[in-house]
């Protein structure tokens, strides 16, 4: 028999999946739109469509999606918690994307973290470079790119799973490198129970759990959960927060997002001044 909470969590999770295939059937007219202007401007317009997972976080680069931009606006909340975060460093965001995900150059038998210096305090995470190694080796290419920096971090849900979404240079869950990754480490020990662990960092994508189409489509955007969270093994599991890093999304978490429905711009002023990846 089926708990309660068993059948909350389902309904849960199929909630997210209606809002990003909305949301996903809209980028694509969007994307479609787009096109046609190009063409008649005689502007190549480069660009990615899709964030969070399938249903959830999606990328928009979501599924998830996913890990989007964000959530339709229903309720607007009745208050706004006060900003705990500091104003963004000087700086203006990088505009570059590439057509070919980078050619192999970190040390899979090596150990790589990843620092993200935000407006709310750092995020340390631990890289699993032999598990996850082409996300891995294109983070440490986009952060020496300063692709990363200046970015927001443009969704954060509240009710139902509990993350951040990062690494969208555009702030609207459309963005991405211009190239994509293939899944990975869909098998970690970690992803038990169709759930995935509070400190988990993931990649967001375009895959529809329903249709079974969009694998391989992580981009840049990914993910970073501060409560356990019911989801399937879709999205690549390639980091793991620190305890201070931890403490920096609570924080974030505890100021809410603008809907008030649980899943919107964080109403905190997530701003990554600064993304590092560092060989040890």
């Amino acid at each position: 028999m089926v708990s309660q909470e068993q059948r909350r969590r389902q309904l849960a999770r199929e909630k997210f999946l209606r809002q990003q295939q909305r949301r996903t059937s809209a980028r694509r007219k969007a994307h479609m739109r787009n096109s046609v202007i190009a063409s008649v401007l005689g502007v190549v317009v480069i660009g990615s469509v899709a964030l969070y997972t399938t249903g959830v976080l999606k990328n928009s680069d979501d599924k998830k999606n996913s890990a989007s931009s964000s959530a339709t606006p229903s309720a607007a909340p009745s208050s706004k918690a006060p900003d705990p975060c500091q104003k963004p460093a000087a700086g203006a965001i990088k505009k570059e994307t590439w057509k070919k995900e980078p050619a192999m150059s970190i040390d899979t038998s090596a150990k790589y973290s990843m620092k993200l210096a935000t407006t709310c305090g750092d995020i340390g995470i631990a890289l699993k470079a032999s598990a996850a190694p082409h996300t891995v080796n294109s983070f440490d290419f986009l952060a020496g790119k300063g692709f990363f920096d200046h970015t927001k971090c443009h969704r954060l849900t509240t009710n139902g799973i509990y993350v951040l979404q990062c690494g969208d240079p555009q702030g609207t869950g459309m963005g991405d490198p211009g190239y994509k990754l293939p899944d990975e480490n869909l098998k970690d020990a970690s992803l038990k129970g169709n759930s995935y662990p509070a400190g988990t960092v993931a990649m967001a994508n375009s895959y529809n759990a329903q249709t079974k189409q969009g694998r391989n489509t992580g981009g840049s955007q990914f993910f970073l959960v501060y409560k356990d969270s019911p989801l399937p093994p879709d999205y690549t599991p390639f980091g793991t927060i620190d305890a201070a890093g931890m403490k920096v999304l609570g924080k974030i978490a505890a100021a809410g997002e603008n809907t008030g429905a649980g899943d919107g711009a964080p109403n905190a002023t997530v701003v990554i001044n600064k993304a590092t990846v560092t060989k040890s």
